[in-house]
């Protein structure tokens, strides 16, 4: 996790949490004048638009006090919906025996995108199986997961 995500991690989930609902996570993508930080959000109901609207506006104060993010951003709140992406090993963990998509930093065993059955989490690696091939991928190389939906 970068210095930049872990500062506003520590800024946003309490004002998310005060809400009631879970800060799922978070991405911060810095594209010269065109910044997204972009805010998931969770709650043991789901999230509705109205939730969103109201974490985008607690979130918008703190954020301008804070200030945090010097050059100009936009600000997305939302539900990681069904295809939610995965942060923590917590998260990892609770989805065992799902489908992922994960694409690593850099390459492991010659390869950087992988699409597997989540089979558990040791320590603070993942295992994935790819083709009746088990990998345990650690959290560190991933860059981004995400669940698949099974229809």
């Amino acid at each position: 996790m970068s210095a930049k995500i872990k500062q506003l991690e520590e800024l946003i989930k309490p004002t998310v949490e005060a809400l009631e609902l879970q800060l799922w996570g978070l991405e911060f993508q810095s594209a010269g004048k065109r910044s997204t930080l972009r805010i998931y959000i969770d709650g043991p109901e789901g999230v509705t638009v109205d939730d969103c609207a109201r974490v985008s506006h607690q979130v918008s104060g703190v954020l301008d006090v804070e200030d945090p993010i010097t050059e100009q951003y936009m600000l997305e709140v939302s539900s990681p919906g069904m295809d939610r992406p995965l942060y923590t090993l917590e998260q990892y963990q609770a989805y065992v025996g799902h489908v992922i998509e994960a694409k690593l930093r850099v390459p492991f065993e010659g390869r950087r995108r992988f699409k597997g059955v989540l089979n558990g989490v040791e320590g603070d690696e993942i295992l994935l199986v790819v083709d009746d091939t088990e990998y345990l991928l650690p959290i560190d190389y991933i860059e981004r997961a995400r669940l698949v939906p099974q229809f």
